[in-house]
């Protein structure tokens, strides 16, 4: 079956508004540069998000758990195989992204013939000081961006911006893992909060989501959800650098919250 440009175009159209769609429910991930290492942020109501990918690097993502599962298990087989076969300082998130799952993607993403990813990943590799770390944000179309300090990816592009905007706006809570976490959280409520009203229409004016809060989104998502913080330690004695944080750590930052 031959396709005109307008058909491809028309197909690409369609996409990306059923994957946007599909992303906008999700639930956000924040990624922070702190002097112990790199820090992510997300809450979850069913499967685990956050993941070790090898030594110095970490990874979370919003949409499919499938399509998740599938990146996370393509990053591993490649971080792993190139560990071996070339060296493990070889292992970088700039080759993992920028080499293999950014073309996967836009390959998938471009064939009208096969199902598109419903994903947005962000990738983290911690370095020796916090304003070397590097942050990845990968899109279903397969383009990505670079971050230093921070990064996140949510159900929009608005929802992104806004908790880029506040993340931005607060660089001294990074100096320490308390004052990060409270920041974390607020950001990802940020994002939930603005992918809802993304999706509205007129007819969604009194739509009781748009008087929420951020606080209240908060209360709301820790009362049916799970928070999850995923550490990659930047000094770790231990062989593996990477740790959930436990529920105790996360005690003071949910506070107020429950």
């Amino acid at each position: 079956m031959a396709l005109t440009p307008y058909d491809w175009n028309q197909s690409i159209q369609t996409r990306m508004e059923y994957i946007e769609e599909r992303l906008r429910d999700g639930s956000p991930v924040v990624g922070l540069s702190i002097p112990e290492g790199v820090l992510l942020v997300s809450i979850h109501r069913a499967q685990r998000k956050i993941y070790e990918i090898y030594d110095r690097l970490i990874f979370s993502g919003i949409g499919n758990q499938s399509d998740i599962e599938t990146m996370r298990n393509a990053a591993i087989d490649f971080a792993h195989r190139e560990g071996f076969q070339r060296s493990p300082d070889d292992v970088t998130a700039y080759r993992l992204v920028g080499s293999v799952l950014s073309a996967a993607l836009k390959k998938a993403f471009g064939d009208p013939f096969t199902a598109p990813f419903v994903f947005r990943g962000l990738f983290a590799e911690v370095a020796e000081r916090p304003d070397q770390d590097s942050f990845y944000a990968l899109g279903f179309d397969g383009d990505y961006k670079t971050d230093h300090r921070y990064s996140v990816v949510g159900g929009s592009l608005d929802a992104e911006n806004r908790m880029i905007d506040l993340l931005h706006a607060q660089p001294d809570a990074l100096a320490d893992r308390g004052s990060a976490l409270k920041l974390a959280l607020e950001a990802w409520a940020t994002g939930k909060l603005h992918a809802r009203r993304s999706g509205f229409t007129q007819a969604d004016e009194d739509e009781p989501a748009e008087t929420l809060t951020v606080a209240q989104v908060l209360k709301e998502e820790i009362a049916e959800g799970t928070v999850e913080a995923g550490l990659l330690e930047r000094n770790s004695p231990r062989e593996s650098k990477f740790r959930l944080l436990r529920a105790e750590e996360l005690a003071p930052a949910l506070a107020e919250y429950r």
